[in-house]
């Protein structure tokens, strides 16, 4: 699929580029993370939350509310799922460039299902800063580089942690997979516990 800049027109439904907070100290600290073969998240990084640019990020981009600062590192090249909180996102790309594939939580149909067909990808250049709005569908990243990618992951304190589900009140709670998460998949991913309702193409990044 066709790759846009961060910094295209195109990007500005799905969030903009944050500038103006130095972040050398995460970049630094996300040298020492693990990048394997498969993907893997994790919440919250004491390392990571213990920079000084961490707090900046809490306090500027979050207006002081309580984040955790963690990480998604790894291998990808595929769509597999989108998700989506009640909050905006904040990504930084370490290391390497890497690509989002977004989409917006407006185009779910009543169904709960998804056109994967109507998503966009977008580069984020290494060192890269960027707001993901809570209107907008992504999931993890995928590298370019051969050596996979490295992404800060920072939002309010306690999403993406296990949830115990109680009764469904609405049909939205059938994407509820996590705190603060609502997640759809795609069949071909086999993703335990999720609701399967991405149509169309896997998407992949070549």
């Amino acid at each position: 699929m066709q790759i846009k800049e961060v910094t295209d027109a195109a990007f500005r439904p799905y969030g903009k580029v944050i500038r103006g907070i130095d972040v050398t100290d995460i970049l630094e600290a996300m040298e020492k993370t693990p990048c394997p073969e498969d993907t893997m998240y994790t919440p919250g990084d004491p390392a990571i939350e213990a920079c000084p640019s961490a707090k900046i990020i809490a306090d500027s981009v979050y207006g002081g509310m309580p984040v955790q600062v963690g990480y998604c590192n790894g291998h990808n090249k595929k769509l597999n799922a989108v998700e989506y909180h009640r909050d905006s996102e904040v990504n930084i790309a370490c290391g390497h460039d890497l690509v989002l594939i977004l989409g917006k939580e407006q185009d779910i149909e009543d169904d709960l299902t998804y056109d994967s067909g109507k998503m966009e990808a977008f580069r984020v250049p290494a060192g890269t800063m960027v707001e993901v709005y809570a209107t907008s569908l992504h999931y993890a990243p995928c590298n370019l580089d051969p050596a996979g990618f490295r992404c800060v992951v920072v939002l309010p304190k306690g999403t993406n942690t296990d949830i115990e589900k109680g009764a469904e009140a609405t049909p939205e709670d059938k994407l509820l997979f996590a705190r603060n998460k609502w997640l759809i998949s795609h069949p071909e991913a086999e993703i335990a516990g999720s609701f399967a309702g991405i149509k169309g193409e896997n998407l992949t990044i070549d």
